[in-house]
């Protein structure tokens, strides 16, 4: 397996494995959840790798290969969390290699990339329980805790 920083002009590939990843959630859903212009996430995905504020992990079973899993990150800020830490907003294996140890090699990169940042922690969003809680627990055997609360939104347009 070999994870690599994805660069902006990797921004293509990213925004196609953003877009199975909500895909697949609405279509577990059978909602509409999100909204998905392939055209304008390779846009912002190239702008944001470019000036440093998103950073993408690429899975690759080798060196060259078509991604079979990424893991987005960017840093954060908060009071309560006694210091900056990163936020996973996008993290996606697709189907066939799951349970392969792909994902757990994305977040040991991810790891090791908030400790190189001096980041207190790493936190994570599911998508939504009971439907995900294969995530949940693929979670919680990788260290992470409940933390209480549940992620809502407030659509600003």
């Amino acid at each position: 397996m070999q994870i690599v920083q994805a660069r902006p002009e990797d921004a293509e590939v990213v925004a196609t494995l953003v877009g199975e990843l909500l895909h697949e959630i609405m279509a577990a859903l059978n909602e509409q959840a999100f909204g998905f212009h392939h055209e304008d996430t390779v846009i912002r995905a190239r702008s944001w790798l470019k000036d440093g504020l998103y950073t993408v992990l690429l899975a690759r079973e080798e060196a060259g290969a078509e991604p079979v899993g990424f893991l987005a990150l960017y840093q954060s800020y908060a009071l309560y969390t006694e210091g900056v830490y990163g936020t996973i907003p996008e993290f996606y294996v697709r189907p066939p290699h799951r349970s392969k140890g792909v994902g757990a090699a994305l977040l040991e990169q991810a790891r090791r990339l908030g400790r190189a940042r001096n980041w207190r922690r790493l936190e994570v969003t599911t998508p939504p329980l009971p439907t995900f809680d294969r995530t949940l627990a693929f979670y919680q055997r990788e260290g992470f805790s409940i933390s209480g609360g549940r992620k809502l939104k407030l659509e600003l347009s």
